[in-house]
This record gives C-alpha cells, sequence and structure tokens, in this order.
C-alpha cells in the first residue's frame, strides 16, 4: 500500500454497512489537529513498551512507517505471544485498547494490523484457562466501534430473482410479498451492545472485529495475513496436507523431481563406469568395498536422524494443531473466509501469501468434512478449487475471444 492511499484511507468516513440507515463513523468527529496530537502521545506511550528506531519517530508519517515496518510488527508479535500477554494489566493490551478509542483512523489500522495475532493467541488459550482480560478489551472496543458505525443495522444484499428472465425484469413495485423478502440475503445480521464477553457471544464479537479486519484489509501489510492464514490453520486443528495431493501442480512438480533424480544417478553411475576402467580392477573393488560399507553405515545413520526429527516435528505440529483446535460457528467461518478469499483471489499477488491462505483452506476444508458442516464444506471446496485453477492457468482466458477455425457450420432455417 502507497503512502498517498493510506493518507487517503485515513480522511475518508468509514462506512461499512449498505443498508438503508448506517451509523456515522466516529473517527469523523475529531479534528485533524487532535488526530495529529493522538497520533504523538499514541506513539510515545509505545516507545515506553517496545523502542522504536529515530528513523520513524522523525519520519513525515510515523504511523505509516510503523505499520510496515518488520523490526516493530516481529517486536510487538513477541510480546503478544507471550503466555500472560493477555491478562487485564498488560501495557501492550491497553494499548491498543487506548490507541483505538483515540478515534484516529491510521492508529486504528495499526491496531487492525494485530487483530489476527490478538483473535488467535485469544480463541486458542481459551481453554487454558488463563486470564484474558486484555485481549477481551480490545475485542470488545473493535464490536463496539462497529456497532456504532452500522448503527446496530444488518448487512444485507438483494440477490436477483432467478425466476425472471434477466435482471432487467425486476420489478419496482412498493409492495412487498414474500418472493421480494425471499431475495434479501443477511450477510451480517444486526448487532446488540455487549459490555462483557461471554461463552454464547464469544463467536460473534470476534466474527465482527474479523469483519472490521476485511473491510480494511486492502490497507493491511501481507505479514498480518499471512499469521492471520496460519491461525486458521491451527484452529482447524485437521491436517489438510492428505488434499494437496490432487493438485495437478504438485504431482507435476514430483513428477519433475523424480526425473532429475533418474538423471543424476545415471550421470553418477556412467562416471564411475569410466573411473573403473581407467584403474586396476583389483584394487578398485578393494577399496571400493570397503569405502562403500562404511559410506552405506553413514548414509543409512544420516538418514533415520533426519527421519526422526522429521517425525519429530511432525508430532509437534500435530500436538499444536490439537491443541489450537476451536468451535468454528458459522458467525465465526464466513469472515474467516471472506478473509481467505481476499489472501487467494486478491489484486495483491504474493506466492507466500498464496500458499498459506491455500494451506488454510485445505486444513478447514478437512475440518469441515469431519464435522460435516455443509456450509462449510461447500465454501471451503470452492476456494480450493478456484486456489487450483489459479495456479493451473497461467494465462488469462478471454472467453469473448473469437475462435478462428477451418471448419464452416451452416445452419438452415425452415
Amino acid at each position: 500500500m502507497s503512502q498517498e492511499s493510506f493518507n487517503s484511507e485515513a480522511s475518508s468516513t468509514n462506512t461499512t454497512a449498505t443498508t438503508s440507515t448506517a451509523g456515522q463513523d466516529p473517527s469523523s468527529q475529531s479534528s485533524p489537529t487532535d488526530r495529529s496530537e493522538k497520533i504523538q502521545s499514541a506513539i510515545q506511550s509505545l516507545s515506553s513498551i517496545t523502542p522504536i528506531p529515530p528513523s520513524i519517530l522523525s519520519s513525515q508519517n510515523p504511523v505509516f512507517a510503523l505499520l510496515h515496518d518488520p523490526e516493530i510488527s516481529s517486536q510487538v508479535t513477541s510480546l503478544l505471544r507471550h503466555p500472560d500477554s493477555g491478562a487485564g494489566d498488560n501495557q501492550l493490551c491497553r494499548w491498543f485498547y487506548d490507541t483505538f478509542q483515540a478515534n484516529a483512523p491510521q492508529l486504528q489500522l495499526l491496531v487492525l494490523r494485530f487483530l489476527p495475532i490478538i483473535a488467535g493467541l485469544y480463541l486458542s488459550r481459551i481453554p487454558q484457562r488463563k486470564p484474558l482480560a486484555g485481549f477481551e478489551a480490545v475485542l470488545l472496543a473493535l464490536y463496539a466501534y462497529e456497532t456504532t458505525t452500522r448503527n446496530g443495522q444488518a448487512i444485507t444484499v438483494n440477490i436477483p430473482n432467478l425466476s425472471n428472465s434477466s435482471i432487467y425484469h425486476e420489478t419496482k413495485d412498493s409492495t412487498k410479498n414474500m418472493s421480494s423478502e425471499l431475495n434479501i440475503a443477511v450477510i451480517s445480521p444486526s448487532l446488540e451492545p455487549h459490555g462483557t464477553v461471554r461463552s454464547t457471544r464469544r463467536a460473534r464479537i470476534v466474527g465482527v472485529a474479523l469483519e472490521l479486519y476485511f473491510s480494511k484489509i486492502a490497507n493491511i501489510p501481507l505479514d498480518s495475513k499471512i499469521d492471520f492464514c496460519e491461525f486458521c490453520e491451527l484452529w482447524a486443528g485437521q491436517d489438510g496436507d492428505v488434499y494437496k495431493e490432487n493438485d495437478v501442480v504438485v504431482i507435476e512438480e514430483k513428477e519433475e523431481e523424480v526425473k532429475e533424480e533418474k538423471n543424476d544417478v545415471v550421470e553418477e553411475t556412467d562416471k564411475e563406469e569410466g573411473n573403473e576402467e581407467k584403474n586396476d580392477v583389483v584394487e578398485e573393488t578393494d577399496k571400493e568395498e570397503g569405502n562403500e560399507e562404511k559410506n552405506d553405515v553413514v548414509e543409512k545413520t544420516e538418514k533415520e536422524e533426519v527421519k526422526e526429527e522429521k517425525n519429530d516435528v511432525v508430532a509437534k505440529e500435530k500436538v499444536e494443531k490439537k491443541e489450537g483446535r476451536i468451535d468454528l460457528p458459522w458467525e465465526l467461518m464466513q469472515p474467516v473466509l471472506r478473509i481467505l478469499s481476499h489472501c487467494l483471489m486478491g489484486p495483491q499477488k504474493d506466492e507466500k501469501l498464496f500458499e498459506a491462505a491455500c494451506g488454510a483452506c485445505r486444513c478447514l476444508y478437512a475440518r469441515s468434512l469431519h464435522d460435516i458442516n455443509s456450509k462449510a464444506i461447500l465454501a471451503t471446496g470452492s476456494l480450493l478449487k478456484l486456489s487450483k485453477l489459479a495456479k493451473v492457468s497461467t494465462k488469462e482466458i478471454d472467453y469473448t475471444e473469437i475462435k478462428f477455425t477451418s471448419v464452416i457450420s451452416l445452419s438452415i432455417s425452415r
């Protein structure tokens, strides 16, 4: 994201609801002078928590520099991943809460950049019975902001009536009947104000926070999206590598690797045969037998050690996935799938982000099959098919292009 787009995003008014009545954005009530003072105070308070380089403090847009600085992001991420980071007296959580409540769009975007880590750690640590009041305060601040912005209204979309010949045959009658009401799809239900996080509200509050994250995802750095994809794999608690084997690209890559290995083996055998013909047969056979036995023993031990290390890593990953497994109701799954769809098919193409999103979709697809969740199976399966099409198709297909052929087809009308 460029600095100009970041500034324009900060000056624009945020409207996320597409209903007939929408609330006013709280961030539009403060003047530019107040926003600059809030930004300076927020950066000074953050410098007391983690060191900030002087180059960022002296830059023309320090919030933009903080948003895209990898060192600051890694420092804040390490502080968030501390075992006691979610407590109510945590300074970093307090800073996130106060910074977002400042109602400065640039600062709010900086807080949203770390939302995947906050939500991921919060949902994963709930079974551990640890104090998480700090994380809950930040999530409630995001939920209250979205509730105020949308005025508590639901986000809906009108679906064309498939019984008509086309969308141009839609009637504009003011009278409402059952058929017209059925064509309205609710993307996000109406919001009610909540001051605490209960087990029955937890998924809804986190889901609304992720909806706010999705509304700003075009201005979010790539590292934040990759963190989100990694937490999706952790939340799923299932191994999705099984469905990776069906990918055409992966199969072709494996075939090429096998061919290269065969060619290397043939070249090595040709070289060895040429060397054996040049040297004495008796001395070479004796030495080679002894060296081959030693090399075989060394190679076997090395392979066994590598296999053991790989097995240990796989076992640890499986344990971590099982420990991070959470409930995935549809009110939480829906914004997760929207974010993953942007990571897969968004305008900003990045190979690392694409692979992370594919891995998250495979794990969620395996989890959906395990839970026999028909909605989630359809959605995650569709994302997997789209990702495979994006991998296979190297060039865009123009369906309006006229194909040239030597066969002429004639139609006779009677």
